[in-house]
């Protein structure tokens, strides 16, 4: 039962984050903004819709959205939930889960590249370049953790990372920072890339979908959605008490994907978006602050001492 919790909490986190995201940024920015289920009314109304493919595409650009969303939703289904596996756990786990969101990329890159447009291709390749350059961030934060507790699945390493103490509080605060900026890389978001330019030359993810419309167009905003749900999730995962109440937890997992939400829509407010040139080095930085994590994870274990 606790394992679709977990579920419904990343549903839960996918239908707010988009709406809660906009309403922070309208508010910052003294306007009026749409309401908390904008987002969702947009995703309806385009999955009403028939979508029109172009004569220079084949059978890959039409499946490619089906599969993006799939790959993310099976993605969705290794959260844990305060101490409770997902509805998929297993040794290891934590790296099908980066390869299954890998494979959901790589097939939105082959739905852009499929087109044979300049421009979708110009976005590819950056998407490409970023998701190369942001996996060692992910795997290295994830190895550090595992370091820690002993454990490789993320039902375990949550069950057994304790924060109780100053070189505990330091992990947690890298590993829930590392988490924030990797979901904003991976959403394509500042200062990386500006979700509402419609300038070609900048643009990565919204260049690359610029030929998928109606039908498709909303499986690909739904999975866009789920990712923001999958990383709440496990933000959620570092900071709720395992011995609460379930429904208690319930209650602090939804919070804290409201509190993601607002924390992004804050950060997209008042950060300026980077020069395309400086977007790899911003990346590589996440890769060095991760391996601080690393270090650190060395010191406690004892692996690593200090003369």
């Amino acid at each position: 039962m606790m394992s679709f919790v977990a579920l419904l909490g990343v549903l839960l986190g996918a239908l707010i984050i988009p709406g809660i995201i906009s309403i922070t940024k309208a508010k910052l920015s003294g306007r009026k903004g749409a309401t908390l289920f904008q987002p969702i009314h947009d995703v309806i109304r385009l999955l009403r819709k028939s979508s029109v493919y172009s004569t220079t595409t084949s059978w890959l650009f039409q499946v490619a959205p089906t599969v993006y969303l799939a790959g993310i939703m099976g993605a969705a289904l290794f959260v844990p939930f305060a101490g409770y596996t997902g509805l998929l756990s297993f040794s290891g786990d934590f790296v099908f889960f980066a390869y299954l969101l890998g494979l959901t990329k790589f097939l939105l890159i082959l739905n852009a590249m499929d087109t044979g447009s300049g421009f979708e291709g110009m976005g590819a390749n950056r998407e490409a370049l970023y998701s190369m350059l942001v996996e060692p961030a992910f795997f290295t934060l994830m190895a550090s953790l595992a370091l820690i507790t002993n454990n490789t699945s993320f039902r375990d390493i949550f069950l057994t990372l304790h924060v109780d103490s100053s070189l505990s509080y330091l992990v947690a605060a890298l590993g829930i920072y590392l988490l924030v900026q990797i979901a904003m890389v991976e959403n394509s978001r500042l200062p990386v890339d500006d979700p509402r330019t419609h300038l070609e030359l900048t643009m990565i993810h919204e260049v690359m979908v610029l030929d998928n419309s109606g039908f498709d167009m909303g499986l690909i905003m739904m999975g866009n959605a789920l990712k923001f749900g999958l990383y709440g999730g496990l933000i959620a995962n570092f900071l709720m008490p395992i011995q609460w109440h379930p429904v208690l937890n319930a209650l602090i997992f939804a919070g804290i994907h409201v509190l993601f939400g607002i924390l992004i829509g804050g950060l997209e407010s008042f950060r300026a978006r980077n020069k395309i040139a400086r977007n790899p080095q911003f990346i590589l930085t996440l890769s060095s602050i991760a391996l601080i994590l690393f270090f650190t994870a060395l010191i406690i274990t004892h692996k690593f001492i200090l003369g």
